[in-house]
């Protein structure tokens, strides 16, 4: 399954208003050894949002070499095929550019995206599915 970017900021963030549930979930899916997914766009995302909500730059890089070297976590490259795609997403479901990034690896792999995202939540089910990490089963 993709990973949006929110997703492994609650898990990381303590303060995160979805830290709990990210948590349980994640202890959840190392249990059945799942593989994630995302962009390299993930990198940077994650990496900014630790650093905006903690004010920790340093923090936030050593997070983003433990992501980039996460035995469960594949990142793939924003290549011309990907990118047009994510613009199509992007502009037939109306959304942001770095969110119809994540919708377009989902689609690309054929798996589900796990969001908090309430725009991703409702706007995406036409191209991908799409669920919450409390909702998800783990199996797939």
């Amino acid at each position: 399954m993709v990973l949006d970017a929110n997703v492994w900021a609650s898990l990381l963030l303590d303060e995160d208003a979805h830290h709990a549930l990210s948590d349980a979930w994640f202890r959840g899916m190392e249990e059945t050894r799942q593989l994630f997914f995302g962009p390299y766009l993930l990198l940077p995302e994650v990496c900014g949002a630790i650093s905006r909500r903690t004010g920790d730059s340093q923090a936030a890089e050593q997070i983003m070499r433990r992501l980039a070297h996460l035995s469960v976590l594949q990142l793939l490259p924003l290549d011309r095929g990907l990118a047009i795609r994510a613009a199509r997403l992007a502009a037939e479901l109306r959304l942001r550019g770095a969110d119809a990034v994540y919708v377009a690896t989902a689609q690309a792999l054929g798996v589900p995206l796990v969001t908090w995202d309430g725009e991703l939540l409702e706007r995406t089910a036409p191209a991908v599915e799409v669920r919450k990490p409390a909702t998800d089963s783990g199996a797939d």
